[in-house]
């Protein structure tokens, strides 16, 4: 296998969210995706671009629009995009219109990075492994699946992604 060069773009979500007892609510901070990549030992050359610090519910057209024109413009072919699960279906949409003949795949985590219990660093390395071996289009690796980003949705009450 090459070692092609992955660019990841982090958008914020729940994957970088953490809890502010003093506040009693969650928030957006720095990024621990490359905390999480060092710690799993990741081997494969990569860049990372932070391209925002937003709950994907408050995404708007032109951040979606931003998000592909960084895909779209990057020299790399292969990209992880780090994002908010309740509007992850979307942004890939835009993504598949958008960045046609390279391998885009979207992650996130349905509970903060930083905490114990979550499936943030599992869905990355799903996202990565995703990203070197699957073909052209737009994936979403969550929930122990690489989906046809195209052809999936979050299943709210079973607290996970399901292929439609």
């Amino acid at each position: 296998m090459s070692q092609t060069s992955i660019l990841v773009l982090t958008t914020g979500g729940t994957i970088d969210k953490a809890y502010f007892d003093a506040l009693s609510e969650y928030q957006i901070v720095d990024s621990g995706i490359p905390e999480l990549l060092k710690e799993a030992r990741v081997a494969v050359p990569f860049r990372m671009v932070e391209l925002m610090r937003k709950d994907s519910l408050e995404l708007t057209d032109a951040d979606r629009a931003l998000i592909a024109s960084a895909a779209k413009e990057a020299p790399e072919s292969r990209i992880v995009v780090t994002h908010g699960t309740d509007t992850m279906t979307e942004t890939a949409k835009v993504l598949a219109k958008a960045v046609p003949g390279k391998t885009v795949v979207l992650t996130g985590a349905l509970s903060p990075a930083r905490f114990a219990e979550t499936d943030a660093p599992f869905n990355l390395g799903m996202a990565f492994a995703a990203a070197q071996t699957a073909g052209p289009g737009v994936w979403i690796a969550m929930s122990g699946q690489v989906f046809d980003g195209l052809k999936v949705t979050k299943d709210r009450e079973a607290g996970k992604f399901v292929a439609v």
